[in-house]
């Protein structure tokens, strides 16, 4: 019964958890991509005849950075749903249904 109770009280703390990691996944990435996008425009500003060779990198970086957010997306997910059903399948054999 110390299992149930334990992972009953600690699935709360897993899922803010893995809300907090998504979110500062999120704000890394959108703070990455200000500054890329900062950097190429001023670039471009500087340049203008410099806006083929800076567009595709820019859109390359955009790219590889918003995946790294959608991992961090995808990771939390995982974590949560998996740390959710062990808690579901602990609590079925504590004898307590969940809806």
């Amino acid at each position: 019964m110390d299992l149930i109770n334990t992972l009953a009280s600690n699935s709360g703390l897993i899922m803010l958890a893995a809300g907090i990691a998504i979110g500062v996944a999120a704000l890394g990435g959108t703070m990455g991509q200000g500054k890329a996008a900062s950097a190429a425009l001023e670039g471009i500003a500087r340049n203008p005849e410099a806006q083929g060779k800076i567009l595709i990198p820019l859109v390359i970086a955009m790219a590889l950075i918003e995946s790294l957010v959608i991992l961090a997306f995808v990771i939390a997910n995982t974590i949560a749903g998996e740390y959710g059903t062990m808690v579901k399948a602990a609590l079925k054999v504590g004898g307590v249904e969940l809806e």
